[in-house]
């Protein structure tokens, strides 16, 4: 049987500003192997980055464009990063892996990605002090919505996560906010139409060897990329 390929969507990384580099977090791409697949990276196919917010387009040429399908197009699933910012690129990939039902996970600001390329919106949070912490295992509880592809997959209502963010959503009109934390904030937003589209804003990359309810979540989502190999 043939290995699930995930696509792990590098970020860029600015430390010097005349040498950036693409980056891929090493607990990201373990979750991956762990779980039996396979990790790449998707690369921006030019060097020129564009930090977006909310509002993106697609400013890739035709060749560009090509280029990067051309990567996706080697994966059975897709992964968005967590990150302090967004590239344009990675809307663009979002978007069309939501067109072409391709599975998507989205982690932390993967999730702003996923929720950002479907015309959605984020805000920043009151209470970051809170929510920002970068070295607690876990901080807070969410509920679950039992009716959700997301309680199927970790079959419990309510689950302990860690934080690392200050953003969180507002507007998602094509997907559903499914699981929330006691301050009311989305922590799980999820396609009810697509196979598997669902961003989290905890990192279960930093728990899935220690919280089996973490490791679910990667081992459907490549349960799910699976399928297309078969």
């Amino acid at each position: 049987m043939n290995k699930v390929i995930i696509g792990i969507v590098s970020k860029h990384y600015y430390k010097d500003s005349l040498r950036p580099d693409a980056y891929i977090r090493d607990e990201v791409k373990q979750a991956i192997f762990d779980n039996g697949a396979i990790a790449i990276g998707i690369l921006l196919p030019k060097d020129e980055k564009l930090d977006v917010g909310d509002d993106w387009t697609n400013n890739l040429s035709k060749e560009e464009y090509n280029s990067l399908i051309t990567q996706i197009s080697l994966c059975d699933g897709i992964v968005f990063q967590g990150g302090k910012t967004c590239d344009n690129y990675e809307m663009i990939i979002a978007k069309y892996c939501y067109d072409h039902d391709i599975p998507t996970l989205g982690i932390c600001g993967g999730q702003n990605v996923i929720v950002r390329a479907l015309g959605g919106t984020t805000y920043n949070i009151k209470n970051p002090e809170k929510h920002n912490k970068p070295f607690d295992k876990y901080v807070h509880n969410i509920e679950i919505d039992e009716n959700s592809k997301f309680y199927d997959i970790v079959k419990t209502k309510s689950m302990m996560v860690n934080s690392r963010h200050k953003k969180t959503i507002d507007k998602c009109p094509l997907l559903e906010k499914v699981a929330f934390c006691e301050d009311g904030y989305p922590d799980v937003v999820e396609s009810k139409t697509k196979q598997f589209y669902i961003g989290v804003r905890f990192h279960p990359e930093s728990l899935y060897k220690i919280d089996e309810n973490h490791n679910r979540i990667f081992e459907k989502f490549i349960d799910t990329c699976q399928k297309k190999v078969r």
